[in-house]
Formats: structure tokens, sequence, C-alpha cells
């Protein structure tokens, strides 16, 4: 078994073929997304292939440590998280094409007007060994 994150992007990625912005579906329209990844999970947990999965906030801050005292805390200049990923999931699978799979059926969640999304999912594999350095 392999270990794989679904990073769900709000941007940063091509544009979903239902590309409306949640903020402007209906609150039933949400509802039924949000049903679809409930059982989209539900369903992976009774295969065994479900680890984790959440919803991000749009909220969030950049912070690095600046020596003594408290850090600073920024809301850019550059590219955040906060305007990029969405929210995760994380799957134990016995293949890549078994990640991609599952990748492809959650893109389909229901969004605008209760049709398939089409959004594009970002799928990165868990390391599961030190990167080799060689000079």
């Amino acid at each position: 078994m392999a270990k794989y994150l679904l990073l769900k992007h709000y941007r940063g990625a091509p544009a979903s073929r239902n590309d409306i912005p949640m903020d402007q579906w209906t609150p039933d329209e949400i509802t039924d997304h949000i049903q679809y990844m409930n059982d989209f999970a539900q369903r992976l947990e009774g295969t065994g292939e479900f680890v984790d999965g959440q919803a991000l906030a749009p909220d969030g801050l950049w912070v690095q440590h600046g020596g003594e005292g408290k850090p600073p805390v920024t809301d850019g200049p550059f590219a955040e998280t906060k305007d990029l990923i969405a929210g995760w999931m994380i799957i134990d699978v016995d293949s890549q094409e078994r990640a991609v799979e599952l990748a492809g059926e959650l893109s389909a969640a229901p969004g605008a007007g209760g049709r398939p999304i089409h959004e594009w999912l970002e799928v990165r594999p868990f390391l599961t060994a030190p990167p080799t350095i060689t000079e």
C-alpha cells in the first residue's frame, strides 16, 4: 500500500469545467457537494483506502521565525496556500493507478447546478524514504 495526498485547489490549477466559485452556489448545492465528499470518504473507509481528509477555511497566515521574540506574520505578497488549497484527502492504495482512478472520481463532485465540477486534483505520493544524495 502507498499513501497519496489528493489536494483540492481554489485556484492555481487549470479551470474546472463547472468553474463557478463555491461562494456563488446555493445552500443546497453546497450541501450536495459536501455530502458527495462524505459519501466518497465513507466508501473508502469501507475498502480500507481512506486515511483522513479535511476541508480548509480560507483564512490563514504565513509565519516565519525571525529571531528573538515573536515571529513575524504576513499576509503576502506571495501566493499563499490559503488562496490555493481548499482541502485534502489522504488515501492508502495499492498503486498510483488506483490513486488516479479515485482522484478522477472525486473530481466529479457536484457543484453549481448540481453538475459535476470536473475540478483538477493534485495527486502527490508520500515520500517513503529519504532522498539519496550523492556527490
